[in-house]
């Protein structure tokens, strides 16, 4: 990697520091890129990367501050992963014009990809989330794409990539790559309910916030059903995230924040997570600091605890369990990791197209799907999939 074409080192570590922290912290366990040192990158891990461009959201610039402030927090922390490789690569400079950071954000993106790292991103603006996204289109793989946010960001008719309309210029990118699409904690005053259609014809999956609320454990399917997760810093209640231009009263506790960020450390599908839209200039107390440096850190250990638990035809790690609904000629196929009690949907018999979609033939799911399939009634998953599939 030409390192020095696209990344800063990380420049606030310094030997007084170091010394002021306990040998078991991440400031001192993990390879930092600092002016006298570039991390290894022959063994894959974890690669933390910062963007230093807050252009596309013109409400909330400074976060084009945030990486290093979110480190501080980070790097205090202990580490309970020894043996786990962990890369800290610096900042992505901000170029010229903003496009010379998406292109910059995709190169180093994507080649941490092909090496098999799994990626954070951390600041900047979430506009950031399509040259994030763009990075996958080199592997030639159709991608499942997990957004935490109160809004939609389609934006207008023809507006400009920026922070509320990324999610368009995604939908509208050629070559298309977009498998699916998932909102998690949108609120519905926040959302045009003609947005809220299009999701759902282009069999789309959106969350209520209350809906998510009410059932946490139902978001650990979804998310570990993405390839790549967007995070907006904005989904948090300003109460525990006070860091941004946009505050909501209503939204995720910090828990909840940790608990999808864990979720989605332990999928084994997904490779990398990006954290937007935190601006440290309104976070005077760095609460929200703290906050997303606990995201990071649940993440990781989620990462440390993956069990290479995704199914494969022919496997002998699932039982399988057939369902015959009534009125349905099909049966609902369903699989249980005897690692892990984990569920999916097997929506991969009779498929002709198995290369293409073979990343999303197995669909994950939760043992509700299943109880509701043994009681007449067809899943909600199993109906949107089966119709992306055919």
């Amino acid at each position: 990697m030409e390192h020095s074409l696209f990344l800063n080192p990380v420049t606030f570590v310094t030997d007084e520091l170091l010394e002021s922290v306990s040998r078991r912290s991440l400031l001192r366990t993990i390879d930092i890129h600092t002016r006298d040192n570039f991390p290894n990158l022959e063994k894959a891990g974890v690669a933390i990367i910062g963007i230093e461009d807050s252009r596309g959201n013109s409400l909330n610039r400074g976060s084009a501050d945030a990486p290093d402030r979110i480190r501080e927090a980070f790097y205090a922390l202990f580490n309970h992963w020894l043996g786990l490789h962990i890369v800290d690569l610096g900042n992505i400079k901000a170029g010229n014009d903003i496009s010379d950071t998406y292109f910059a954000l995709e190169q180093v993106v994507g080649e941490l990809l092909s090496k098999h790292f799994t990626v954070v991103i951390l600041g900047g603006s979430q506009d950031l989330t399509f040259a994030h996204y763009k990075a996958y289109e080199k592997a030639g793989q159709l991608v499942n794409l997990v957004a935490v946010d109160p809004s939609f960001d389609l934006g207008q008719d023809d507006e400009p990539l920026n922070a509320h309309s990324y999610l368009s210029h995604i939908i509208m990118h050629q070559p298309n790559f977009l498998f699916n699409y998932t909102n998690l904690g949108y609120q519905s005053y926040y959302v045009d309910s003609d947005a809220v259609n299009l999701m759902k014809n282009l069999y789309f999956d959106v969350y209520r916030l209350g809906v998510v609320k009410a059932n946490p454990e139902e978001t650990e399917p979804v998310v570990r059903n993405a390839d790549l997760l967007s995070f907006d810093m904005s989904s948090v209640r300003a109460a525990d995230a006070p860091g941004n231009a946009r505050p909501v009263p209503n939204g995720f506790s910090g828990e909840e924040a940790c608990r999808i960020c864990r979720y989605a450390g332990m999928s084994d599908k997904l490779s990398s997570i990006g954290i937007y839209d935190y601006n440290p200039a309104l976070d005077p107390q760095r609460t929200a600091a703290a906050l997303i440096g606990q995201m990071l850190w649940y993440f990781i250990d989620g990462y440390a605890h993956r069990l290479g638990d995704l199914p494969e035809s022919g496997s002998r790690e699932f039982a399988r369990y057939n369902v015959r609904i009534e009125g349905h000629e099909e049966e609902v196929v369903f699989l249980k990791s005897k690692k892990t009690d984990r569920w999916w949907i097997d929506l991969s018999l009779g498929r002709t197209d198995r290369k293409k979609y073979e990343r999303h033939q197995y669909v994950p799911c939760s043992r509700k799907d299943y109880e509701s399939a043994m009681n007449d009634d067809i899943p909600d998953r199993w109906w949107q999939f089966y119709q992306k599939l055919t």
